[in-house]
């Protein structure tokens, strides 16, 4: 689907929403487009499937919530990102002020879940990439999922992180160097 099919598909879909008659099937018609996406988006950040799900129920009441006041100023899957990052950076950061451990602790308790995961194989390379990316920060995490998996132009993630072109650039640079030195020491 071209960009300029998704903006019109996404417009209609505002359009339906803003008609209280409407508004549920468009409604509907949003989660069926972005769920998936979004999951793999949050489930990158924060490994565990209960967690992703739990994660992604909130977004979407916050989604519903606030989409009538959504003014089209970026695109509508640029800011259901920026809503799905924050709750899971979010999210993240209140499990470190639940448990009460240090930072490196608590990307110990996310790499421990993901090796929990069904199927783990620390020998295969897409769970030593996994791993890797789990050993960054929340937000370089978020920054490289988005760039890598999800393929987003580094102007749409400065509306995602409010943040510079160039910052966003520096930060997914600094990953992916981190992300090699963890494969290459490994």
């Amino acid at each position: 689907m071209s960009q300029t099919e998704t903006y019109t598909e996404d417009h209609m879909i505002l359009v339906s929403f803003k008609n209280e008659r409407t508004r549920e099937i468009a409604f509907t018609q949003l989660v069926t487009k972005y769920q998936e996406r979004l999951y793999w988006h949050i489930r990158r950040m924060v490994a565990e499937h209960e967690d992703t799900n739990d994660i992604l129920q909130n977004v979407f009441i916050k989604v519903w919530k606030s989409l009538h006041n959504f003014r089209e100023e970026a695109n509508l899957y640029t800011w259901l990102y920026k809503i799905a990052t924050n709750e899971a950076i979010t999210w993240m950061e209140q499990q470190k002020k639940r448990t009460f451990i240090s930072l490196n602790d608590e990307e110990n308790s996310v790499t421990n879940k993901l090796e929990a995961q069904k199927g783990f194989d620390a020998n295969k390379l897409e769970w030593r990439l996994q791993l890797a990316i789990q050993s960054l920060p929340e937000k370089q995490r978020a920054v490289f999922n988005l760039r890598y998996y999800e393929e987003m132009p580094y102007e749409e993630m400065s509306k995602v992180f409010d943040t510079s072109v160039g910052a966003l650039k520096a930060s997914y640079h600094h990953a992916v160097k981190k992300i090699e030195t963890f494969l290459i020491n490994d």
